[in-house]
């Protein structure tokens, strides 16, 4: 009997949506994302896809699975709700203070992202926890109680609680959601022992205010999202994508939205490691381009680079340091404003400058006519001639090409161009922002990219991944299929999965492994409760362990994954093994005589792998390139071959230039490059050194 699952992703400017029948067969949508009211626009592109698959919503009996912007959207709109902080007295201004390092020592006009809270939204109570976990001084609920009333007459709607110490012993933080609970149970409490129970005060306090500050938006959209699918006759509980590439139950995710942050770009890098297992290649670059930002991300033997820190709304691009940090577990990323919806301008030294302005989905580029007078990359790729005017979304949505001429005619003239040459000016700066974004972030972790595949994904992706790859010297690019919304279909590939983090500092001679086994009984716990709402059988359940490490009085900690369970063994001798050849690995040297301490204790909590695929074949019937299409490259017009995708068959080679149509998105390929179908139904674009 057939099963059918469902996933959407809400991005910047496009809804994408998947419906995925267990025999193989897919329907797949996009539709324009509402910003004003997500859900408007995720319910019109359940529709689309449940139409075009014939049956109805209580026909969708397997998972329905959401990926969303929303989180993000909230940090960077800055359009939250009034957000208290609670601290412990005499460290009032931690988030401006922050850890005391300036990401660019020699710059005399530093800047830092705004607070989430200002100070007056900043309280302090005098309570203390010392540092090895006991409690110096108990909560006083008189003063709890003053701060509610103050908070009520702000109208604060949310409040976070980042106490000293509280990674070691949150009672204090307990006993002030319970007050709240008691007197004011209409705010919503976020507590740094439950978000983020790690020590670095600064880390743990930015990690806490950011859920406070997004936790009254996500809470009534998932509530609304739970609701409005039983009430149209979905039987199953939405699962929600998180930030290290796992799904995990709607209601728990509401709670700590600080999670969600890299929910749709997660699914993207997870199902690259999906294909790179499908085609036998442990490494390649990720490379997913939607309509408002460009993804990469490094995939290492099969799985993405994870990382227990990341930023968001970074004053500069590629400066670490200069956004609000979080620590949370989450798939290792760079991304950019580098979309379709970009914005080409000429700056006051008469450059042109690519975004990171995008006019999103509302007004958009010039040519979706709904009001946009921005030349964006889209238009420039329709000017070029890559794109059909009459053939986007398969045709359902007509652009306007003379509106695109007419925004590249004045682009031009700022620059001394032609339209054509203003264009290509824009597709090419464009994929090398890309490129410089990808290089930059495989460097710095000390990836050769040289040489690696490139898997092209998203609605602009494979528009501009040829030339991402030749400036990345990527040996092939990848387009698979469903190309276009293939992070929605990434999200039905992944397991259930919640990674959970405990700071227990001791170095390995005086490690206590009784502690030990209370810390990872804890997260076991946890991380089993959060399988359970998420709908899987406890027969079901995985543990993986890591510890973070470092030699004694190093600042920064290098990750272990553990071939088991440590609390077996116990054998300090073995993890000691471990790290000194991982970090031999990683700086080429030892430290002999030094100690060893170990800072973080990690557990992953999975559920089964889903079994779960598209197919995908070749009718080679149509469309077999009797079609030309003049396009602009690189300042010549020339007639190229226009394909559609799926007449296409194994047997074919066709050489760039070429341009490969399929509803969802256009794949264009160069000159040098020779496009091949592989089994799994993807094209493969290889270097052939032709110029």
């Amino acid at each position: 009997m057939t099963r059918y699952s469902l996933a959407i992703d809400i991005g910047g400017t496009f809804t994408d949506a998947v419906l995925l029948a267990s025999d193989g067969r897919s329907f797949v949508d996009k539709t324009l994302t509402t910003h004003d009211n997500l859900l408007e626009g995720f319910f019109r592109g359940v529709e689309l896809v449940t139409g075009r698959a014939g049956i109805a919503p209580q026909e969708v009996d397997d998972v329905v699975v959401h990926a969303t912007t929303v989180v993000t959207n909230a940090l960077i709109e800055r359009k939250g709700p009034p957000v208290a902080l609670l601290l412990t007295e005499g460290f009032r201004d931690i988030l401006y203070i922050r850890e005391e390092h300036r990401y660019d020592m020699y710059d005399p006009q530093i800047e830092f992202a705004e607070p989430l809270i200002p100070s007056d939204r900043t309280f302090t109570l005098n309570e203390r926890v010392y540092a090895d976990g006991s409690v110096g001084r108990p909560v006083d609920a008189d003063a709890v109680r003053a701060v509610i009333a103050q908070c009520r007459a702000q109208g604060i709607v949310s409040v976070a609680v980042c106490f000293l110490n509280s990674y070691r012993n949150g009672s204090n933080e307990e006993e002030v959601r319970r007050i709240f609970a008691e007197e004011a149970p209409e705010i919503y409490v976020s507590l740094s022992s439950v978000i983020a129970p790690q020590m670095r005060e600064y880390l743990r306090a930015s990690t806490v205010a950011i859920n406070a500050y997004t936790v009254p938006i996500t809470r009534p959209y998932l509530t609304a999202l739970i609701e409005e699918l039983k009430a149209r006759g979905f039987s199953q509980q939405p699962l929600i994508m998180l930030s290290n590439g796992g799904v995990i139950g709607a209601e728990r995710a509401s709670t700590m939205p600080v999670r969600m942050i890299e929910s749709g770009p997660a699914a993207g890098a997870l199902v690259a490691c999906y294909f790179s297992r499908i085609f036998g290649i442990p490494d390649l670059i990720s490379f997913d381009m939607g309509g408002t930002t460009a993804k990469a991300c490094m995939v290492q033997n099969h799985e993405p680079l994870v990382t227990g820190t990341f930023e968001v709304d970074r004053r500069y691009r590629f400066k670490p340091g200069s956004g609000m940090p979080i620590t949370v577990p989450s798939i290792d990323m760079i991304e950019i404003g580098a979309g379709g919806g970009s914005i080409a301008t000429v700056d006051d030294l008469g450059l042109l400058k690519i975004g990171p302005e995008s006019a999103g989905s509302m007004p958009g580029p010039v040519s979706y006519g709904r009001g946009g007078t921005d030349p964006c990359v889209t238009d420039a790729d329709l000017v070029l001639g890559i794109l059909a005017a009459d053939r986007f979304l398969g045709g359902d949505m007509q652009l306007d090409l003379a509106g695109a001429q007419g925004a590249y005619d004045r682009l031009g003239d700022q620059l001394g161009l032609s339209r054509e040459q203003a264009a290509w000016g824009v597709f090419e700066v464009v994929c090398e922002q890309m490129a410089a974004a990808t290089r930059t972030h495989a460097t710095e972790r000390g990836i050769d990219y040289r040489g690696q595949p490139l898997l092209a994904f998203g609605g602009a992706g494979p528009v501009h991944a040829c030339m991402v790859g030749e400036l990345t010297e990527a040996s092939s690019v990848i387009y698979p299929p469903l190309a276009s919304v293939l992070s929605a279909f990434g999200t039905l590939v992944t397991p259930a999965q919640i990674d959970l983090v405990r700071s227990h500092v001791a170095t390995l001679d005086t490690l206590d492994w009784d502690g030990v086994d209370r810390v990872l009984s804890s997260m076991i716990a946890e991380g089993a409760t959060a399988l359970g709402e998420a709908g899987i059988r406890e027969a079901d359940y995985s543990f993986a362990y890591a510890v973070e490490m470092r030699y004694l009085g190093q600042q920064s900690e290098v990750r272990i994954d553990l071939p088991g369970d440590p609390r077996q063994a116990r054998s300090a001798e073995d993890i000691r093994r471990l790290f000194e050849a991982e970090y031999d690995r990683q700086y080429g040297l030892r430290l002999d005589g030094m100690q060893i301490e170990i800072v973080n204790w990690l557990v992953t909590a999975s559920g089964r792998q889903p079994d779960r695929h598209a197919g995908q074949g070749g009718s080679g019937t149509q469309g077999r390139g009797q079609e030309t299409r003049p396009v602009h490259i690189r300042g010549v017009a020339e007639d190229v071959p226009v394909w559609r995708r799926d007449a296409i068959t194994d047997a074919d080679r066709i050489a760039g230039p070429v341009i490969i149509e399929e509803r969802e998105t256009t794949i264009f390929v160069l000159r040098g490059w020779d496009v091949t179908r592989h089994e799994s139904g993807s094209l493969v674009a290889a270097k052939t050194g032709e110029k």
